[in-house]
């Protein structure tokens, strides 16, 4: 009677073991789910944000520039352009990132989709540098040279103009630089979430 007592306690207590581990490890995956999704949540809120800058600077801010300064038609029209691309890029970003869904996909599909937006992080990026570039050349070539209303006159007045057009440049690259290191350590967060949810799946 004892050694079938034992067993029944040593059944019990394998049972419970088996219970607690099966616990443990559904706790383990929903914080790793939920430290995933929030690094997913700040990426999409980035983009958000710059999809709703664009959106502003594009159809409220530069059309007003153009409204009360003597920019040509062809540099109004040459920037807006540019502008409107970025509004696309942006959205195509927010699209990508609308089919992350930890509930209904698997992983390894969830990691595709990650590499998606880094491929086109990284495409947006080399396009902006070169675009916003030929934009900004055409702009001054189109102001400086052919705009006869505005009268430019290469003196003393385009230095304030140059000079802080630099102090803008020269204070957006780091903030630039810093929400670049910021969305890669986001990236990073939710690429390395995934792996271990998937290590979880199999």
């Amino acid at each position: 009677m004892e050694l079938e007592a034992l067993k029944a306690s040593w059944s019990l207590l394998d049972e419970r073991l088996a219970t607690n581990e099966i616990v443990n490890r559904r706790a383990v995956k929903e914080l790793i789910a939920q430290k995933t999704r929030s690094a997913y949540d700040r990426v999409v809120g980035l983009n958000i944000y710059s999809f709703a800058v664009n959106v502003l600077i594009a159809g409220v801010v530069f059309p007003l520039i153009f409204k009360h300064t003597p920019i040509a038609l062809t540099s109004f029209v040459l920037v807006e352009a540019i502008l409107a691309a970025g509004v696309v890029w942006q959205a195509r970003k927010l699209a990508l990132l609308s089919g992350f869904n930890l509930t209904d996909k698997k992983s390894s599909e969830l990691s595709r989709l990650v590499l998606r937006y880094r491929k086109a992080c990284h495409d947006e990026s080399l396009w902006t540098i070169g675009g916003v570039s030929l934009a900004m050349t055409g702009f001054y070539i189109s102001e400086l040279g052919f705009n006869e209303e505005a009268g430019y006159v290469l003196d003393q007045r385009i230095l304030p103009v140059a000079g802080l057009t630099v102090l803008t440049l020269l204070l957006g690259y780091p903030f630039a630089q810093w929400q670049r290191r910021r969305h890669a350590q986001q990236l990073a967060e939710i690429e390395q979430g995934l792996e271990e949810l998937e290590e979880f799946e199999n």
